[in-house]
């Protein structure tokens, strides 16, 4: 283990003792060799956190920890219906209050990027942050036009920090590939790697505008989701300019209330969101915790979301796209044998899995939820079932649908805050029909004709040219089979060869020992012995003749 390795996991050992998190420390087996080194430590005595509760504590300790213990509690602070409603509360503050970082590193750090003096670069700038979160803040501000923007810039030494968490993760992942039985079907080493890329590429800002940008491209015009523009002109590295939006953030059910907003609607919205950016879109916003996520109600019957924070978004693969479709449509249908034979043509699955065994299995599972609200159903022991299932078919984590699983977790448990009384598979069955329609329909196939028939169309006018090529080549003796012809001939050749001077240096080496031993026993025919060690050197000589000249 490496010494940085070490001395990170004490670290973490040591924020979860002083903020009375011990439990944590003993259920962690890794930890025991280390463990009495933080108990005997003064420092942690002292510094204990004391009169606050266990959700406080909780909260402190991720905020301590850094960005990616950050994130996890957001994850979880979505789930409120696996989580104590204190717990909840408290890992909520994760989303938007993060302590900030001092506004004149965030003022220098704009200076510095720009090449300017703030004065010179905007018409007014709010030194007090707007919201903090794990990896960034943000500042309100106008441009000289006047015009409202928000000021996003990263946290110092992001990087570094990140670096050493990530190290810490692959460290443990490699462990558990070693000494967990069941590390080759969850791939821990893989999940690190997959999740590296994806909190590697929050730390570009630029890369976060473009994802904006591409974003606000698919919903242009849409009454579901809106998308503040980027200013490029503003943006750099670890510096990004948006406009700046007006909403209710999402949780705030009070106020939508109060408003008149059609909660029903707005969370009818949401699931075609969803599926409208991973279906038709095939781009989707992977980090919707409440947060990120407001509420335009300029018409409360017809409300709409607008996002923030496109740090992190999600593509799939067409092959998993296709799919993750057909799953669901069979699951839509109660085509339980349907689903486990999709498990199996993927690989999700051992390609030995018995289809009636995984049939009956996911109906044991689906069909206990199907057709009811949100709040009629417990996703706790949905998920703990579906493990048993995985565990008992040999099913392995897919690493590249890992952000789509954590969006589907975030935007469920979303749905469940907004409206409990939604019908998730009613409410998404209807757009992933049509959506199947379209792209298996005459209009589909005719959308990819058009889109491929550039290709098709120079692959057409080369055709004469390779037609006389190859008649060319025809003429002249097949030039093409001759060089094969010539490959497997210098093949056998090498092979002959090589037998021929195993032969050789077998037949040496027995003629050398030979003489050694008739040397060592006669007396009376000497010459014997040294004739026999002579053809020994004659042979070992002409085996490397036969592999100069192959050669």
């Amino acid at each position: 283990m490496r010494l940085r390795v070490l001395v990170r996991l004490l670290q973490i050992q040591r924020a979860l003792v002083r903020h009375g998190l011990d439990d944590f420390v003993r259920a962690t087996h890794l930890y025991r060799p280390f463990r009495f080194l933080v108990y005997l430590s003064p420092w942690t005595w002292f510094q204990r956190s004391i009169g606050v509760t266990r959700g406080e504590r909780l909260r402190l300790a991720l905020e301590e920890l850094g960005p990616i213990f950050v994130k996890f509690g957001q994850a979880l602070s979505t789930r409120r219906d696996l989580l104590p409603a204190d717990l909840a509360d408290e890992l909520a503050k994760l989303q938007d209050r993060v302590p900030p970082f001092d506004s004149a590193i965030a003022i220098a750090s704009i200076e510095k990027a720009f090449g300017l003096a703030l004065a010179d670069i905007f018409g007014s700038f709010e030194a007090a942050p707007l919201a903090a979160a794990s990896i960034a803040q943000v500042h309100t501000a106008t441009l000289k036009s006047g015009r409202e923007v928000v000021v996003k810039i990263l946290r110092p030494g992001m990087r570094e920090i990140i670096d050493l968490d990530l190290e810490v993760l692959h460290y443990l992942a490699e462990l558990a590939n070693e000494y967990w039985a069941d590390a080759r079907r969850l791939r821990p080493v893989e999940l690190v790697r997959e999740y590296r890329k994806t909190i590697l590429d929050e730390l570009d800002l630029l890369r976060e505008a473009g994802n904006a940008a591409q974003l606000k491209r698919n919903f242009a015009g849409s009454p579901l989701l809106y998308v503040p523009e980027v200013f490029w002109d503003y943006c750099r590295v670890n510096v990004m300019v948006m406009e700046r939006i007006h909403g209710v953030i999402v949780n705030n059910l009070e106020e939508l209330r109060a408003r008149g907003t059609n909660i029903a609607k707005l969370a009818e919205n949401g699931v075609e969101i969803f599926f409208t950016q991973v279906f038709r879109d095939n781009f989707f916003h992977a980090d919707m915790h409440p947060g990120n996520i407001f509420v335009q109600i300029d018409d409360p019957q017809n409300p709409r979301y607008a996002a923030v924070d496109f740090g992190i978004v999600g593509t799939l693969q067409a092959r998993d796209q296709h799919y993750l479709a057909e799953n669901f449509m069979a699951f839509f249908d109660r085509d339980y044998a349907r689903v486990a034979a999709l498990h199996v043509e993927s690989g999700w699955v051992p390609p030995g899995t018995r289809v009636d065994e995984l049939e009956s299995a996911v109906r044991t599972v689906c069909e206990p939820i199907f057709n009811k609200p949100l709040k009629d159903i417990s996703f706790a022991q949905v998920l703990l079932r579906l493990f048993e299932t995985a565990r008992r078919f040999d099913m392995q984590v897919q690493p590249q649908l890992i952000l789509l699983q954590k969006t589907l977790f975030n935007i469920e448990g979303l749905g469940r805050q907004l409206y409990p009384e939604l019908d998730l598979w009613q409410t998404a069955q209807p757009y992933l029909r049509k959506w199947m329609r379209m792209r298996s329909g005459p209009r589909a196939m005719l959308r990819r004709i058009r889109a491929r028939w550039p290709d098709t169309l120079l692959a057409l006018q080369q055709t004469p040219q390779l037609f006389r090529d190859a008649v060319r080549d025809a003429a002249q003796g097949d030039v093409r089979l001759q060089a094969q012809d010539r490959v497997a001939a210098q093949l056998h050749d090498d092979i002959r060869r090589s037998g021929s001077r195993r032969d050789a240096a077998i037949a040496a080496t027995v003629l050398w020992l030979s003489g050694l031993i008739w040397l060592a026993f006669s007396t009376r025919i000497p010459w014997l012995g040294w004739s026999q060690m002579a053809a020994a050197i004659a042979l070992f000589v002409w085996s490397r003749s036969i592999r100069s000249r192959g050669a």
